[in-house]
């Protein structure tokens, strides 16, 4: 079956491919102590700043969780969107390992603002009920909307007005990234994030993730926090070798743009057909539609994708790195078909 269900379903870019094959050459020191871990380290230095402290993992709800164990006492809270990633899709992870409670406010378009964080901190009756520590934003949204650097800066100061940090989730941070026109430390580091949570799994790679922390204060901990986690690979050459394929000659860039123009050539597409509302701006890779309940059933025999809310026939397109437009402009004609094949036999 085709695929627009997610950019988690694509391969590996041949070009990683061709870094865990150099790093299979010969043997290496284990956890960490080898030539290629510090040279992908290096080359996240390039792109965030020379005295951030990095640690590579393979997964991106490890990353997370890590990265917010930084910040946080178990008696302490994170401020999140009612939709991220770690309130919807972590399993309770989170607070789990962490021990702290989430605390979701209702997004507008995934997003959070200044004035958001502002108003859950206010009337906490300390210490009877959880303070707000940690303000987590998700960069790009789970709706695929992208916040502007005036959008994080914004967050980031009501967060210092209140003595709370900020973590990024930055799952598809090269996708935002990319929709803007900006490089990674302008949407990081130059607007007050703390802590970020940087995957390329989503991006070409095949189990590659990374935590930046911007304060070197807050390594001081981390690998005991990483091992405690599971996450210190024994061959770790293998997770930095992606990383340093992905940063380097802008391939993460290159993907990322890939994925995005592909998402909007979709969008344009679909939204041509009769029935079909696009129902976020297309800033990253993400395409959201409602789409007849019938079409979706039609479509669905051939395409995968999720339907994102049953109730009102709301789904979710994904593109990737290694969309073409061949696959998009046969998956928009298959669009159009079954809506037209669903209002003739009367379902909409």
């Amino acid at each position: 079956m085709k695929d627009f269900a997610s950019d988690n379903t694509a391969g590996v870019h041949p070009l990683v491919l061709d870094a865990l094959s150099r790093a299979n050459a010969g043997r290496a020191p284990a956890y960490g102590d080898d030539e290629v871990t510090a040279r992908a380290a290096a080359r996240v230095r390039e792109q965030f700043g020379p005295e951030v402290e990095v640690f590579f993992v393979w997964g991106g709800t490890a990353a997370n969780v890590l990265g917010l164990s930084t910040m946080l006492a178990p008696y302490q809270g994170v401020i999140c969107t009612d939709i991220a990633h770690i309130e919807e899709d972590e399993c309770a992870a989170p607070e789990r390992f962490t021990g702290s409670k989430l605390l979701p406010v209702r997004s507008r378009g995934g997003k959070l603002t200044g004035e958001d964080v502002a108003a859950r901190v206010q009337g906490v009756n300390y210490p009877h009920q959880v303070m707000p520590r940690v303000v987590s934003v998700t960069q790009a949204t789970e709706y695929g909307t992208v916040y502007t650097p005036a959008e994080l800066r914004a967050i980031s100061d009501a967060a210092r007005a209140h003595g709370l940090r900020v973590h990024m989730d930055g799952a598809r941070l090269a996708n935002a990234a990319a929709g803007l026109g900006l490089p990674l430390r302008a949407l990081t580091a130059d607007v007050g994030v703390d802590v970020l949570s940087f995957g390329g799994t989503k991006n070409g790679g095949l189990a590659a993730e990374a935590v930046v922390l911007f304060d070197p204060a807050l390594a001081r901990d981390f690998p005991a926090l990483r091992k405690q986690g599971m996450q210190l690979a024994s061959k770790m050459r293998f997770v930095s070798a992606q990383v340093e394929a992905l940063l380097t000659d802008d391939l993460w860039l290159r993907n990322a743009r890939c994925a995005n123009a592909m998402a909007r050539r979709l969008a344009e597409r679909a939204s041509a057909v009769e029935d079909i509302t696009i129902t976020q701006p297309v800033e990253a890779n993400a395409v959201f539609a409602i789409v007849p309940a019938a079409a979706v059933q039609l479509l669905q025999q051939t395409f995968r994708f999720y339907v994102w809310n049953e109730r009102t026939s709301e789904v979710r397109w994904m593109t990737s790195f290694d969309t073409s437009e061949p696959d998009v402009d046969a998956f928009a004609d298959a669009i159009g078909s079954a809506v037209r094949a669903a209002r003739v036999s009367g379902g909409r």
